[in-house]
């Protein structure tokens, strides 16, 4: 069986590791632009040895983003320095990626640590949109109900975004369809109550992700790997569950999608999720069983023997961190360490004296 420091390809794009750096926001941005913190906080974590680095979820549309310090890709100009970025990742060893994404009806929110709740238009917030005119709970906007053919604008945006990320350098595309942002609230009967061929059935909620996946993939390089985020699950009986995801997961594959990047929750602010050690790992295992799906798994994971296991015993063909690597830029090269497998930690050699 594979371990965690084992090559990984997909496509024409093989990853040193089964290590990945989740899609964090950094809330940091200026009309969309990237900056010098994105370099060093996403270069950082390519110099510390691990194999995929996926930027944070990159608005296709200036409305599409959670907050005005979200990061986009809706305009030509933004290209520049997201290649800045890109090029310094691929010098470290590792795989520049990116989740393109649209928050829906939870845009327009202060940044985390400047308070919270909705931002007012005269200060620098915007109307939201959303499959129907249902808020997302206390401190969010009721959206209004997207047209037809704003759907297909929006469409359009998504393959816009992608052909954006492919000229600024990055090698692997992920989609982001999870976490009650635009395209999960599609997905998810608790947010979307159309009454078009939008919504209702399952076949119907899942049409905006299927013409976005079918829209990026004419755009985004057959030879280099194309996925996407998922919330596998609502944690209610009411909402998207995995069975939903499994059928979904098979649809998604033959449209072209590689793998399926296993989140879950987002929905509804009132949920009650069993946060713990690998709380997410069972619904990737089940779209990788019942699917036959390769995927990632994401939540929770801070162990390296954890993070190993998961690989070694098929329940998942990556391991995405997130707020371990916030806390240590370094643990693939220490989890290299505790697994035995020093030879294989790709140290800068700058820093060899310390390892």
């Amino acid at each position: 069986m594979p371990h965690l420091f084992d090559e990984y390809k997909v496509k024409s794009i093989t990853l040193r590791n089964r290590i990945a750096v989740s899609p964090m926001c950094q809330y940091s941005s200026v009309d969309g632009f990237a900056n010098d913190w994105h370099l060093v906080h996403l270069g950082a974590r390519a110099s510390g040895g691990a194999g995929l680095v996926i930027m944070e979820a990159t608005a296709v549309e200036a409305r599409g983003r959670i907050s005005p310090g979200d990061n986009g890709i809706w305009s030509d100009e933004h290209i520049p320095m997201l290649k800045r970025i890109t090029s310094f990742i691929e010098s470290q060893g590792a795989a520049p990626g990116i989740q393109i994404a649209h928050a829906g009806r939870k845009a327009s929110q202060a940044v985390p640590w400047a308070g919270s709740g909705d931002v007012p238009n005269d200060k620098g917030g915007w109307d939201v949109v959303g499959p129907s005119a249902i808020s997302f709970g206390p401190g969010y906007r009721t959206p209004k109900e997207l047209s037809k053919t704003e759907i297909a604008e929006i469409v359009q945006a998504f393959a816009d975004g992608a052909r954006r990320a492919h000229q600024a350098g990055f090698k692997w595309l992920e989609l982001h369809s999870a976490h009650g942002y635009l395209l999960h609230s599609f997905l998810s009967p608790i947010s979307n109550r159309r009454q078009d061929e939008y919504g209702g059935s399952f076949e119907n909620r899942t049409r905006l992700v299927q013409e976005v996946v079918k829209a990026t993939r004419k755009v985004w390089p057959e030879a280099l790997p194309f996925t996407i985020r998922i919330s596998s699950s609502d944690w209610t009986d009411e909402g998207w569950t995995i069975a939903d995801s499994v059928k979904l997961a098979g649809i998604l594959q033959s449209l072209g999608i590689d793998l399926i990047d296993c989140s879950s929750g987002g929905i509804a602010p009132d949920i009650q999720i069993p946060v713990g050690a690998g709380y997410q790992v069972p619904f990737a295992e089940a779209i990788r069983r019942e699917a036959k799906v390769p995927v990632a798994a994401v939540g929770m994971i801070t162990e390296p023997m954890q993070a190993d296991d998961l690989v070694r015993n098929g329940r998942a063909d990556i391991v995405m961190l997130a707020r371990e690597l916030l806390r240590d830029p370094n643990w693939p090269l220490h989890a290299a360490i505790t697994l035995h497998q020093a030879k294989r930690a790709p140290v800068p050699a700058q820093y060899l004296r310390a390892f």
